[in-house]
């Protein structure tokens, strides 16, 4: 069964159910009502009849003035001694015998019976005298009226509760229609991308749709673009490897057709192909390690450790590799110490220090240096390069990313790995990577680090004098 046949079925039973139980509520307060009042008229006439009757010496009953009694209309009254034997009645034969357990009864009582003739309503009193008990006085009213009136009241809630359900599942139905028709349409959506193959699609918003709907609309829609990017990541992931690993396969090929053709081990082949496959395996080791960065498969040793010591490490270390093309330049050194994994803080800066180097030109300078601010660690990165576009900032931390219209590739080329590793690195230290680049300037990436409270509290003492 469906939704929509399902939501106005419940509304609807549930509606029938509440009215089912209130008219029972109406009908019993009702007929509580009016039974009241009809006991009541009872009691009425009964204490006037009780005041005319009288009693001898013997204990006989002079009915000479019930005769003379007009009663109202509707009632009827009876008159018995203890013997059972009826003494008065108006009009005659009107409520038939009475058991003896009843005339034997002490205290007044009201009954409903029910006769052929009729439905009433009887109220019994007790006669006593100064010597006990002496007779029964019975008093009835027909219920005609009584249940007259309880017979409308049920044609009138009956019809009520008919037209109110008939109404209210007409109305479930309508509701419920137009609160499930956005549903159709994200159900429409997903089945023409499934048959598309095309991610591109968008449910459109319905302005009068309900504030659930909407935010099932926008998180489709959400979810949706998330994958858009997710799936054009995977394929620019793909097509980047596919290019990356083409490449030192086609040497290793190229140099291996060689030696064959020589008919020996050429040692250039033979480096070339060390060359490429340490290409190869850097590229891999890499692609390894984001994808255990993403799976949390990556543990981080969690130490204290002086970060100027590492940043003078690599300024020794990367020294060498800049020769004297480039100019590896130390710049300002705060003595830090900060929490953290201090092999892969010592990657982020190698790798920073390594861009820098590659991507500068010869007679050009890197600057690398150490500051401490209130509540990071900065590590500063300063190139005089070719800069970078705009463009190049938007995307350059994502993978295999490369500006190749602003940054030149050559034979080191990297593999657009390094900046989105690093970027991960920091992040996971609770840090940020921050870099800004002009055209034909040069770039600076400045890498914050939390410091710890005792660092932080000793970088605030200056700024509190």
């Amino acid at each position: 069964m469906s939704l929509r046949i399902r939501l106005p079925l419940l509304y609807t039973t549930i509606l029938a159910g509440t009215l089912l139980l209130f008219g029972s509520l109406v009908y019993g307060l009702v007929s509580l009502v009016l039974l009241n009042q009809v006991d009541n008229r009872l009691e009425q006439q009964a204490n006037q009849l009780i005041s005319r009757i009288q009693i001898n010496a013997a204990d006989k009953f002079d009915v000479r003035l019930l005769s003379l009694y007009q009663s109202e209309d509707g009632l009827s009254y009876e008159l018995w001694d203890t013997n059972g034997r009826l003494l008065f009645s108006r009009p005659p034969g009107y409520t038939g015998p009475i058991s003896s357990q009843e005339l034997l009864q002490s205290e007044s009582s009201y009954a409903t019976v029910a006769t052929p003739e009729a439905h009433i309503r009887v109220l019994r009193v007790p006669l006593q005298s100064e010597r006990g008990r002496v007779g029964l006085l019975q008093i009835a009213v027909d219920l005609m009226f009584v249940d007259l009136a309880l017979e409308a009241l049920t044609s009138v809630l009956v019809t009520v509760s008919i037209i109110g359900v008939i109404f209210s599942a007409m109305a479930a139905w309508f509701v419920t229609d137009q609160s499930l028709a956005p549903l159709g349409t994200v159900t429409d959506t997903a089945v023409q991308i499934t048959r598309a193959d095309d991610l591109q699609w968008r449910i459109p918003l319905p302005e009068n749709a309900s504030k659930e709907i909407r935010e099932l609309i926008v998180a489709f829609n959400q979810t949706l673009e998330r994958m858009a990017r997710l799936f054009d990541v995977q394929r620019r992931f793909l097509q980047d490897v596919s290019h990356e690993l083409r490449t030192p396969l086609t040497v290793i090929k190229i140099n291996v057709d060689l030696m064959e053709k020589m008919n020996k081990a050429d040692p250039e082949s033979l480096n070339a192909i060390e060359s490429e496959v340490s290409r190869m395996t850097r590229l891999v080791n890499n692609l390894l390690l984001l994808a255990k960065a993403e799976s949390g498969d990556v543990p981080f040793e969690n130490q204290v450790f002086d970060l100027d010591t590492v940043v003078l490490e690599v300024y020794r270390q990367m020294k060498v590799v800049a020769g004297e093309k480039i100019k590896l330049k130390l710049g300002e050194m705060d003595q830090i110490q900060i929490m953290g994994d201090r092999d892969r803080i010592k990657q982020v800066i190698m790798n920073l220090v390594g861009n820098g180097i590659q991507y500068t030109p010869e007679g050009g300078q890197v600057t690398l240096a150490l500051q401490k601010s209130e509540h990071f660690a900065q590590i500063i990165v300063n190139d005089t390069g070719s800069g970078m576009s705009e463009e190049d900032l938007q995307h350059i931390f994502e993978r295999f990313y490369r500006g190749e219209k602003s940054r030149k590739r050559g034979k080191n080329t990297g593999f657009g790995l390094g900046l989105s590793i690093s970027n991960w690195i920091v992040k996971n230290h609770n840090g940020l990577i921050e870099v800004t680049s002009q055209k034909d300037k040069g770039s600076t990436f400045v890498v914050k680090l939390p410091l710890m409270k005792e660092e932080a509290a000793t970088a605030l003492e200056p700024h509190s004098k």
